[in-house]
């Protein structure tokens, strides 16, 4: 199986919840970190206080990535503190069996001697 990454760019005070709902899809492996959007060169200008974004980045299985973005997607309609940006980035190689195991959430993967 293969496996993609998926970025998703959510309000900091959602960052937990979202984080959860991509948890629960077999994501092992999660790097969070703050982030501000593009948007803060307009807000800055018109002197609006910018809202605090978080970045997600999570390795999944490549069969539960379209649906995760998809739920992704039906979370960020819920209302204005649950918008988002959500995408996949397909890994395109990966070295040593146990780091595709752990990342893949398959626990059957043996080391090879």
């Amino acid at each position: 199986m293969k496996l993609e990454l998926v970025v998703a760019i959510v309000h900091t005070n959602k960052m937990a919840y979202y984080s959860s709902l991509i948890q629960a899809r077999q994501a092992n492996l999660q790097f969070r970190v703050p982030c501000k959007g593009t948007s803060h060169l307009i807000l800055d200008y018109l002197g609006l206080a910018e809202r605090p974004k978080n970045l997600i980045m999570s390795v999944v299985r490549s069969d539960e990535s379209a649906e995760l973005i998809e739920t992704l997607k039906e979370h960020f309609k819920k209302g204005k503190d649950y918008k988002g940006v959500a995408f996949t980035i397909p890994f395109s190689s990966m070295i040593g069996t146990l780091s595709y195991g752990f990342l893949s959430n398959e626990k059957r993967v043996k080391e090879e001697a």
